[in-house]
């Protein structure tokens, strides 16, 4: 009883206290960050999107990914890929080679480029790294690519101030296809190429020498899921329009094509995949004269780009 008298007296004895904790909690945490700093936000994407412009080269981000490392053999191939700018990171140059023309203009690209080793191994060994294959000496290691994520591709378009246009491949498969559609994105002012994670070309060494140098530019992300991705664009406002031999509609009479676009074009083959078709809010057709039954990715790509291009100057 005494106990219950000293509480409810009005004595003050010695509490349990927070040990100032509480009054820590209260105190404020200094003014919100720009919406640039703050991770996850549009113009934080934007901001990321702009500085990978400039310096050139797309930096992967979640979903992006990258691809493994890939070598070119062969002092031709390797002439090449030095001379259509493909990336690298070594030259490996056979012990005791015979020093002909091509391996001299080898070395020579490989030094006027800088930033790439320059390693001599003895045969044995670079027969190792190839898998035997015919290296005549010359041995190029490219680096791994990494990917964009989807959405830095709308990101880079708002930051331009203008409406996206993006072009997806579905079931593409030959690296050079992926090549000649990031080309022609290019020269018509796209904002970049996806394609899917699996059961299709990436950017390989054919892929980066048949975009003459536009690879370095023009961004190329990988998605999980290609219908997943598209529908991510559907619900940021893009129109999701694939061009099928008997799509409903033509493609002189799209309206869609001065808007934020996505083309999705198919394997030359099998053409667009069902669920990736069903996806589309509108497949279009292109009108084909000739005798041709269908186009291959990099020309069915540029054609519509340019409609594109035409429509929005």
């Amino acid at each position: 009883m005494a106990a219950n008298n000293r509480r409810m007296s009005g004595k003050k004895g010695a509490q349990v206290g927070s040990g100032g904790k509480r009054r820590r909690g209260l105190e404020g945490k200094g003014p919100t960050p720009p919406a640039e700093m703050r991770k996850g936000h549009a113009k934080q994407r934007a901001a990321n999107a702009k500085a990978r412009r400039a310096t050139g080269r797309p930096q992967a981000r979640r979903g992006g990914g990258r691809s493994t490392s890939e070598l070119v053999v062969g002092r031709n191939p390797v002439y090449e890929a030095l001379r259509e700018g493909v990336p690298a990171s070594t030259l490996y140059v056979q012990q005791f080679i015979d020093n002909d023309e091509r391996v001299r203009e080898a070395l020579q690209l490989a030094a006027d480029r800088g930033g790439i080793n320059l390693m001599e191994a003895p045969r044995p060994e670079l027969d190792r790294m190839t898998n035997g294959l015919n290296h005549q000496g010359l041995v190029l290691q490219v680096p791994p690519y990494e990917y964009a994520h989807p959405e830095d591709l709308v990101a880079a378009a708002h930051d331009e101030g203008a409406d996206p246009l993006i072009v997806a491949l579905d079931g593409v498969t030959d690296p050079r296809n992926l090549g000649a559609v990031v080309r022609s994105v290019s020269a018509f002012g796209g904002h970049g190429v996806v394609v899917p994670e699996r059961r299709a070309a990436g950017m390989t060494a054919g892929a980066w020498k048949t975009s003459a140098g536009t690879a370095a530019r023009t961004p190329v992300a990988r998605a999980t899921n290609l219908t997943r991705a598209l529908e991510s664009y559907q619900k940021a406002g893009l129109t999701v329009v694939g061009l099928a031999a008997d799509g409903e509609a033509e493609l002189g009479d799209l309206e869609a094509l001065d808007g934020p676009l996505v083309v999705v074009v198919g394997s030359e083959g099998k053409g667009l995949s069902r669920l990736v078709g069903e996806t589309c809010d509108v497949r279009v057709r292109i009108p084909m004269p000739g005798d041709a039954e269908s186009l291959n990715a990099g020309v069915a790509a540029g054609i519509v780009l340019y409609e594109a291009a035409r429509r929005r100057s």
